[in-house]
């Protein structure tokens, strides 16, 4: 049977920020909804349907993440110009992959340091033939030296806040979840920050956690969901609960999964397969759409409107 977080002992030696995080995570499991059996059938029904008529004309697979359709449902026009270039890591995404190790690590070395933690996972990360491990062997001192100090700022941010990952938890860091449709045509994937509990039998019990730094934003609802539906199909019995915790700020977003919220989720992944495939084969002509990421976009220079918009938000605050 699993063990459920509010099956075992509050831990009285928790800050306050600690316990107002751990309290939103218990519940009695009589008040955890049980799911229907065929709802995995029911969704994954009405995406090969959705996605069907997609399928039968692309030639080039489509991969759809978190990041992909929060792209390409914001602004048509940057998703291109960033679909067209290499990718090309940086000090910040690569801090976000050693901060995620690091916390991994927190798991089976409790009592480390923040900073002896990042220690860990650079080292661990350095010898590793992906990307992050690419960037590292090429990267100088200084580099390096700055993705320590960020990644150690997320993980002290994320030790002080956060309660203790206790192993009867069952925590799992950075899953990686996947879904396949017409042949592998379509492919939908995510990695997932963190997960507590599990489910027993169709009751739901698995929260799924994604950390953030800065402010709040919408995209960060969708990107929950996208995840629970991902963890609905592979598994048949969606998560209890999705919660984005803000490491700055210390506070949660939660949101209770519904059946609801997974066929909005599932609807979403069609209409953004369709916009995708439209706008890569040229079908259609992209759509400029101002909003809070404007000042990040690689053609913010360049845009007008983003400028715009910009100043706008400045102005009224």
């Amino acid at each position: 049977m699993a063990v459920h977080l509010a099956d075992l002992p509050p831990d009285d030696g928790l800050n306050p920020a600690q316990a107002d995080a751990e309290a939103l995570l218990r519940e009695p499991r009589e008040q955890r909804p049980v799911h229907r059996r065929e709802l995995r059938d029911e969704l994954r029904a009405l995406l090969d349907e959705g996605l069907e008529e997609v399928s039968a004309w692309i030639e080039k697979t489509i991969f759809l993440s978190k990041h992909t359709l929060s792209s390409v449902h914001g602004c048509e026009v940057r998703f291109l110009h960033e679909l067209e270039q290499p990718f090309a890591p940086s000090a910040a995404a690569v801090k976000g992959a050693v901060a995620h190790k690091a916390i991994e690590l927190s798991v089976s070395s409790a009592g480390h340091s923040p900073g002896k933690l990042v220690d860990g996972a650079l080292t661990r990360l350095a010898n590793s033939e992906d990307w992050v491990g690419q960037w590292l062997a090429g990267a100088d001192e200084l580099d390096r030296a700055e993705v320590r100090s960020m990644a150690t700022d997320r993980v002290a941010k994320f030790a002080e806040c956060f309660p203790p990952l206790r192993s009867g938890w069952r925590p799992v860091t950075e899953s990686r979840w996947a879904a396949e449709f017409h042949g592998g045509k379509i492919r939908l994937s995510g990695k997932v920050d963190l997960t507590i509990g599990g489910c027993d039998g169709l009751r739901a019990g698995k929260v799924i956690i994604d950390f953030k730094t800065g402010n709040r934003s919408l995209t960060h609802v969708e990107d929950l969901r996208f995840y629970a539906l991902l963890e609905t199909l592979r598994l048949g019995v969606p998560p209890w609960k999705v919660a984005t915790y803000y490491l700055d700020s210390g506070t949660f977003a939660v949101e209770v999964v519904t059946e609801g919220m997974l066929e909005a989720a599932a609807r979403r992944v069609v209409a953004g397969a369709a916009k995708l495939a439209e706008l890569r084969e040229g079908g259609r002509t992209p759509v400029l759409q101002a909003g809070p990421g404007c000042s990040w976009c690689p053609r913010f220079l360049q845009c007008d409107d983003g400028q715009r918009a910009r100043a706008r938000w400045e102005e009224f605050g």
